[in-house]
This record gives structure tokens, sequence and C-alpha cells, in this order.
């Protein structure tokens, strides 16, 4: 029987050369969603979130030390939580999204699909993307859902909007 293995692609290996700074079409995206209203400008901010990379803020969390510096520390992912207990994780499109949000939180490069997913499996009803701005957008249900199956959205010949779905990998 031959031997099997598997190699898993180093997640940051694709984001090697990444500088950090925001895709500016993608903020463009961003920027027509928010300025004009309707569910066009929304849908190709998504399928231009679909196609860059995001960055997911880590910050340290733990007790302090009678020093104030830190006793123990651990890194953790983001997420908010409203009056009615309802969750969301953060996202950002750029460092400086990010560092305008929190100067000391730490970039993971990620892709939207894998953000969609963590978002719920913490159990998060939403995805804020680029929270201070500059261009703020709010992923929900069922976008948020298509998404964290691995789906992409993308704008179609004729101007609408289909899902795109990888085929599986054959296994050989």
């Amino acid at each position: 029987m031959p031997e099997l293995s598997r190699t898993l692609a180093d997640p940051l290996r694709s984001f090697a050369d990444d500088t950090g700074e925001a895709d500016p079409a993608v903020r463009e995206a961003l920027r027509r969603s928010e300025t004009e209203a309707g569910e066009d400008s929304y849908l190709q901010a998504v399928a231009a979130l679909c196609g860059s990379r995001l960055l997911t803020p880590v910050v340290a969390v733990g007790e302090l030390a009678a020093d104030g510096g830190d006793k123990s520390a651990e890194m953790s992912t983001v997420m908010l939580q409203d009056a009615c207990g309802e969750r969301a994780m953060l996202v950002f499109t750029g460092v400086d999204a990010l560092q305008r949000w929190n100067p000391t939180a730490r970039p993971v490069p990620a892709t939207l699909d894998k953000v969609a997913e963590a978002t719920l499996a913490g159990g998060a009803v939403a995805l804020l993307v680029d929270l201070n701005g500059p261009y703020p957008l709010v992923l929900e249900d069922p976008v948020l859902s298509e998404l964290a199956r691995g789906r992409r959205l993308v704008t179609l010949a004729d101007g609408g909007f289909g899902w795109l779905q990888a085929a599986p990998r054959e296994r050989g």
C-alpha cells in the first residue's frame, strides 16, 4: 500500500510580501457602499472583500503584575457584544484601520471565508469590517453563512451577483 501524506499550506505564506496596506479597490468599494445606499453597492463591497486579504486583530489578555507589567498573557481574537448579548467579530482591510481601532492589536492575515467561518464558530452574528473607518461595513446572515461555507460572491457578466463555490479537489 502506498504511503499517503498530506502537506498543509502555511496560511501566512500567501501573504509573505504583504505590507499591511489596504487594497485601494476594496477601500473604494467600501466607500461606495457607505455613500451610495443600495443593495448593489453593498454586494459590490462584499465581492471586493472576497478577493482581498483581511487582518484579524489579536490582542493580549491576562493578569497584570504588581508593577503593571503582564503577569500572564494570552493572545485572543476580538469579539464585541451589544446590550442584547449578540456578538460580532472584527476584521480590518489594512493596518491603518486596525491601528485606528487599537494601536496595540496585532494583525493576523486571513481570507474572508476563513474569518466568516471563525465568526460563526465563535457564536457571533455579525462581522464588522473597519469598525472605526474609513468606511465601515457589517456582514450578517445570509451573506455571512454563505461566506463561511467557502463561497465567494462574484459579479456576473450581466451586472448581477452570484455565489462561486470551488470544486472539491480530487484525491489521487
